[in-house]
């Protein structure tokens, strides 16, 4: 049954003009989570799920595991702090840039793509045709640097290498803006088409997305070929994976898999690296294998759980702090996380209170799942409650009479 249910949604996928090939899923058991967001269109600050995103498209993490979420719909630019709070970290003002935070409007702009340096600025490309960047300090001071050339067309993309050089595809090149100011084009010619080589002897086709490995490496999602191409330091162009104008999706290894859709990428410490392709979350590792973190070529959809099980609906950003994986879920207006083989995780001592009646207080993150156990000895636990938490502290009263002793713990789940 489930071979049969296959083959109709790839008939399906190819009627679209695209084409599912064979899914693997990585072994490490994911899980997907969700972190913020209620589901429902709409700017509302506070925490965990009782939130509200319009069409959060792109995400970063800065050192101190913040996250930056490029909420389009809104014009806003969303801070998620690890405890689960949202805040609005820049725009919905009157004034146009410079100036600070929520005092500055980005509505003449758009978002078209967003980075985070090493100094923890943003940088933020815009969707308008005269393709300008704005920064966003870690005060929320908004400006458009004097010293950064202008160009035509849109910046598609843009990402930051270890010496916080700045890299950016618009006109089908890939330029670079050093950190003393030196600009010039990193590689491609202009010219629309494919071709590896150096420098401007090469050639891409709308390139949409970049990210820098640890090596200084630049990775060009070149969405009109397909491909995923490598620029390194010498600005030498090759192929690392993806099959030339196939417009399928199908794990594998190099060039024997394939992309359909890649909106954001990043890199982890150990080379890693993370593809938001819509439907799901791909990765490919140092040796170019491919496979699937969580979701499914061919079904979208809201599902938390196992990564063959859960479902997306457009996610187009992720970025990795701390081990997790965070993914921008636009469809669902929501921000999702992936969780590396999560284990139960018993509360500490210092997060539990037990007042003078039956019950316990628990200190965790909103939005989470904590299941609540007692036991007479501290050897056989009993499940009393499974509880979402909607604050924090939160406080949960044993309805049952207390006869004799009894303890309390609270276990977070994955």
């Amino acid at each position: 049954m489930n071979v049969t249910k296959f083959f109709i949604l790839a008939a399906v996928a190819a009627s679209l003009g695209w084409q599912a090939g064979a899914q693997t899923y990585d072994t490490n058991n994911e899980v997907v989570q969700t972190l913020a967001g209620s589901g429902f269109s709409g700017d509302v600050d506070g925490v965990g799920q009782l939130t509200m995103f319009n069409n959060p498209n792109a995400i970063v993490a800065d050192s101190q595991s913040n996250l930056f979420v490029s909420d389009s719909g809104n014009l806003l630019i969303r801070k998620i702090t690890p405890d689960g709070t949202v805040t609005t970290f820049a725009g919905g003002g009157s004034s146009s840039p410079p100036g600070y935070g929520t005092n500055v409007s980005l509505q003449c702009w758009g978002f078209s793509s967003i980075m985070i340096d090493h100094s923890n600025t943003l940088w933020v490309t815009t969707a308008a045709t005269s393709g300008y960047f704005f920064r966003i300090g870690s005060n929320a001071y908004v400006s458009i640097p004097t010293n950064l050339p202008g160009f035509a067309g849109q910046a598609a993309a843009i990402c930051v290498d270890s010496g916080n050089n700045i890299y950016y595809a618009t006109g089908n090149k890939i330029y670079r803006y050093t950190t003393n100011g030196v600009f010039s084009v990193f590689a491609g010619s202009g010219n629309s088409g494919y071709a590896d080589g150096n420098g401007i002897f090469t050639a891409f086709n709308g390139p949409a997305a970049l990210a820098s490995d640890s090596a200084n490496n630049i990775y060009v999602w070149d969405s009109g070929n397909d491909l995923i191409r490598r620029i390194d330091q010498s600005q030498n162009v090759t192929t690392l994976a993806g099959k030339y104008r196939n417009n399928s999706s199908a794990d594998g290894v190099g060039t024997n898999a394939a992309f359909s859709s890649i909106y954001q990428m990043c890199f982890d410490n150990s080379g890693n690296l993370y593809l938001a392709c819509g439907n799901c979350i791909r990765k490919i590792d140092a040796q170019t294998n491919v496979v699937t973190m969580a979701g499914s070529f061919t079904q979208t959809g809201y599902t938390n759980g196992a990564g063959n099980l859960a479902r997306f609906a457009s996610a187009d950003g992720v970025c990795i702090s701390g081990g997790t994986i965070f993914v921008a879920d636009s469809g669902n207006q929501r921000i999702r996380d992936i969780a590396f083989n999560p284990q139960p995780q018993v509360v500490s001592g210092a997060n539990l209170g037990i007042g003078t009646f039956a019950g316990v207080t628990i200190t965790g993150i909103v939005g989470r799942t904590y299941q609540i156990q007692s036991s007479p000895n501290m050897s056989s636990w009993t499940t009393r409650a499974t509880q979402l938490l909607t604050s924090s502290p939160y406080l949960w009263i044993d309805q049952n009479p207390v006869s004799g002793n009894k303890f309390y713990r609270a276990v977070l789940l994955p």
